[in-house]
């Protein structure tokens, strides 16, 4: 589902505060925006538990519960995470990922917060929440029937409003400055692939990333700050340039600058200290794998003039490491 209009942190807040109590409410929206964050932050607001319930892990003896004969007559005993005495914020977490059984089983839970004969305590408030079918997320189709039980709102990324919550949670200075800077980089769409790509959830955890390693960093009286932050160019090079730039009056000409490849971003901190003692001995170093190939040479691209010997053949890797002045002069 991809509704027409869409609310972002703030806006979102208000939409539970106000019609959650009465009815129950269904969040669209991409993975790691915040929604699950934003259901436990409502429930910390009104007071009560948020006992979460994941749709791509359940099976519906889990909603109906088991039955057990009393009295020659057979009832159902509901599960205890959901069989409560005091009023809680029951959060259906990826919903629309759950089997159609699974969803059959929510039907009355959902609707007249009950089930069988046990009924959810006065005040309790239902929220589910989902991926939609563009996210490349495991989501199965909602049925009618369950779709027009709930309210339905979508979450979009506001990157200031993202901020706001930042600051107040103590998100990494690093992050926060980055995103003041560069917003449209809070988020970027799923891609089709799989790869990493950019939403708030993956910044808060480079955030505690920066964070862990700080604190190691102290331990081991080492300390580590960024010099400035560059803008991306045309093509590999021109970025390279623009941050050799972006930090020409705090470098010195000996200073050591490295180089990483986003195809390789986990350097050991091994190669990274012999590049490092190598680029001050030679001006410059790179790490190379042996040619494992059969590499041929052809002088006009049809025929093959000869084959060249692996064994003198090597593959240039990342990161590469060089003495700054000589660099800079080397992509100018």
């Amino acid at each position: 589902m991809n509704l027409p209009i869409q609310v972002n942190q703030e806006e979102l807040s208000d939409i539970l505060f106000t019609v959650a109590p009465t009815r129950p409410v269904f969040i669209w929206g991409a993975p790691g925006i915040g929604k699950s964050a934003l259901v436990e932050k409502f429930a910390d607001d009104v007071g009560m538990e948020c006992v979460s319930l994941l749709g791509s892990q359940l099976a519906p003896e889990d909603i109906i519960g088991i039955p057990r004969i009393t009295d020659e007559v057979s009832e159902f005993l509901p599960p205890k995470m959901i069989a409560r005495k005091e009023p809680y914020v029951l959060f259906l977490d990826e919903l629309n990922a759950c089997s159609q059984e699974v969803q059959k089983a929510f039907y009355s839970l959902i609707y007249e917060r009950r089930i069988g004969e046990y009924h959810l305590p006065e005040g309790s408030v239902v929220i589910g929440a989902g991926n939609r079918m563009q996210d490349n997320a495991i989501v199965k189709t909602m049925s009618s029937a369950l779709i027009n039980r709930m309210f339905h709102v979508q979450l979009k990324v506001n990157a200031e409003k993202w901020l706001d919550w930042a600051y107040t949670e103590g998100i990494h200075p690093w992050i926060t400055e980055y995103i003041t800077i560069r917003p449209e980089h809070l988020f970027s769409t799923p891609p089709k692939t799989e790869e990493p790509f950019s939403t708030p959830r993956s910044w808060h955890m480079l955030s505690d990333l920066l964070k862990e390693y700080e604190n190691i960093s102290a331990k081991d009286d080492f300390s580590m700050k960024p010099l400035s932050f560059s803008d991306p160019g045309e093509t590999r090079q021109l970025s390279i340039y623009n941050a050799l730039l972006s930090i020409e009056d705090s470098t010195s000409d000996d200073d050591i600058v490295a180089i990483l490849d986003a195809a390789r971003p986990n350097t050991s901190a091994d190669i990274l200290s012999d590049l490092i003692n190598e680029a001050k001995m030679h001006d410059g170093a790179l790490p190379v794998l042996p040619m494992k190939d059969t590499v041929y040479f052809s002088q006009d691209g049809k025929r093959v003039s000869k084959l060249i010997p692996r064994e003198k053949l090597f593959a240039g890797q990342a990161p590469e490491a060089f003495k700054y002045k000589k660099y800079f002069l080397s992509n100018t």
